[in-house]
């Protein structure tokens, strides 16, 4: 949309035309999944206290863990690839396109892309249990349990 501006005002028509999820799609399995997972990448500091009240969450802000935040990531990538009805080829290809953070990854990893290794493999365990049984999904992150095993009310 931003190559697509002209100016600075964005006319209700382009609005329409972007690929938004409608908030009807979001069942109570999705948001389970989805919530927490937003909710401990984004809860780092007590200036957002107020989002956290909003979802529910009364703890305190999440501590900063790479390794965490990069399993968070995958997964909610994963799951966005499989809502928007992207396929698993399809998906390879795109993350292919990140030359940096391919070039990243390989450096830091000895030659692994590891980033889209693990959006694949996610993609794959979602896809095999179908959004159906996305509760069953076992989360890739240290110790397996996400925003401290807080799950959003209602």
């Amino acid at each position: 949309m931003r190559q697509k501006l002209g100016a600075a005002t964005i006319n209700y028509y382009m609005i329409r035309q972007l690929p938004f999820i409608p908030k009807s799609f979001y069942n109570t399995s999705l948001i389970e999944f989805i919530a927490p997972r937003v909710l401990e990448l984004t809860y780092m500091a007590h200036d957002l206290s107020g989002f956290a009240a909003d979802l529910g969450y009364a703890g305190q802000p999440f501590t900063w863990n790479d390794e965490r935040r990069f399993w968070l990531r995958a997964e909610l990538d994963a799951l966005y690839f499989i809502l928007y009805g992207i396929a698993r080829d399809d998906v390879a290809y795109i993350m292919d396109t990140f030359p940096i953070v391919r070039r990243k990854d390989e450096a830091a990893h000895g030659g692994v892309y590891r980033t889209k290794e693990a959006i694949l493999s996610v993609f794959d365990e979602l896809e095999r249990l179908g959004l159906e049984r996305l509760g069953e999904y076992g989360s890739r992150v240290e110790g397996g349990e996400v925003a401290g095993g807080w799950r959003p009310e209602g």
